[in-house]
């Protein structure tokens, strides 16, 4: 006999096929990301640091504070093309590599090694040499130049031991050159999770001209891309029949550190997830969400640690829900903060819709955000043209109100 289903927060409940829709409300949308940012948060606070190359940490969010190994610079260094001087001209020129002591000069480049005894820099257009001594140019005033001039001390922009670079910084270009030049070779960074794909459905074909009653599969093209700019890294898809047998042993088998399905998370015979998680005795956090599309996406931690986001089998669905569920997740794991929304005036009025926020792609004109069309769930032109995705409130909006939106991770 298969063991319960239980609901996080509540008592344990069994999800059993035929149901329909209305034996529980599902999350707030907003708590739904909530939920889902706080399970990956948990996963990333209990994760050992990866220490990675500098060039293999972009994009990467830094576990720990770092500090300056040496000073920057670490070296007393010229900030002219010129000569470094002791004491006062006219001087003598010395051999390079040795200490300078008072009346001699060296010539120096800009960030070339200040020699011990220096005292300042005279830029090149400030000297003229004769035989082997320097002295100043004709029209320079005397006492040039003046003690500390032209010269970068060493730690001038950074001191040893200063911290750099915070944890939680999502790791740019710049990040990574001012932790070299700090003395480090590697960094300790968040490591992405790794996604596994599961995508069902006995109709679905991946290539060529789909016959009457069969579709072109669009989540294999389109699923490991959208995860990988949300945070993890996605493995490569498996595909499943709608068989109870082979989903509950590929969610098993499948590893990772999130578990990625597509379709049968409804309440229909035909719907496998659900009965799945139900024997694997799986903890539901996010039964389901009180928004459209995507109504019936789910989140779950399996027996062994393991986050399951379930996605409805409708592209435009499931992508709605993946964007709900699946980046405040991804976000969660690398350590990053809830995804924040943007704000954009509605351009027309929109109808409320009783109990659930929508999810409307929309094409941003000059009055405001206006639903693009052809956006059912089982449509994705809309989607490959919209400018992001507004969150409508259930109560609707009228035209220049504001209203949030989510951006498109492309």
């Amino acid at each position: 006999m298969s063991a319960p289903l239980r609901q996080a927060g509540g008592r344990d409940r069994r999800h059993a096929p035929g149901h329909g829709h209305g034996h529980d409300d599902g999350a707030a949308w907003d708590e739904a990301r909530s939920i889902a940012h706080a399970a990956g948060t948990a996963e990333s606070a209990g994760a050992a640091p990866s220490f990675l190359p500098l060039p293999a940490c972009a994009g990467l969010t830094l576990a720990a504070d770092v500090a300056a190994k040496i000073p920057v610079p670490h070296y007393a260094s010229s900030a002219m093309d010129g000569w470094a001087v002791a004491g006062t001209g006219p001087w003598q020129l010395a051999g390079p590599g040795g200490p300078l002591a008072e009346g001699q000069a060296v010539p120096v480049v800009t960030g070339g090694l200040m020699p011990a005894g220096a005292a300042a820099v005279l830029r090149s257009e400030y000297g003229t040499v004769h035989g082997g001594s320097l002295s100043l140019a004709p029209g320079v005033a005397p006492g040039e130049p003046p003690a500390g001039r032209h010269i970068r001390p060493a730690g001038e922009e950074i001191r040893a031991g200063e911290t750099v670079l915070a944890a939680g910084t999502v790791l740019n270009p710049a990040h990574l050159a001012m932790a070299a030049v700090c003395g480090h070779d590697l960094l300790p960074v968040t490591r992405r999770p790794e996604a596994a794909l599961l995508l069902t459905g006995d109709e679905v074909v991946t290539a060529g001209i789909p016959a009457p009653g069969q579709v072109r599969d669009t989540f294999g093209p389109a699923l490991p891309v959208i995860i990988a700019r949300l945070g993890g890294t996605p493995a490569e898809p498996a595909r499943l029949p709608d068989d109870f047998g082979t989903m509950l042993a590929a969610v098993r088998g499948c590893g990772g550190d999130v578990v990625v399905t597509t379709g049968g998370t409804g309440h229909s015979k035909a719907d496998q997830l659900r009965p799945v998680l139900a024997e694997l005795g799986a903890e539901v956090l996010v039964p389901s969400i009180r928004m459209r599309p995507g109504h019936p996406a789910l989140l779950a931690r399996l027996p062994d640690g393991r986050l399951l986001v379930g996605l409805p089998g409708n592209p435009l669905a499931a992508i709605m829900a993946l964007l709900t569920l699946g980046a405040p997740l991804l976000a969660g794991f690398n350590g990053r903060p809830l995804p924040p929304l943007g704000s954009v005036p509605a351009g027309t009025r929109l109808p409320p819709l009783a109990g659930r926020d929508r999810l409307t792609p929309y094409a941003l004109t000059a009055a405001g955000a206006v639903p693009a069309e052809r956006v059912g769930s089982a449509m994705m032109r809309g989607l490959a043209g919209a400018d992001g995705v507004a969150v409508v409130p259930a109560e609707g909006a009228a035209a220049g109100d504001r209203l949030r939106t989510l951006p498109l991770p492309w």
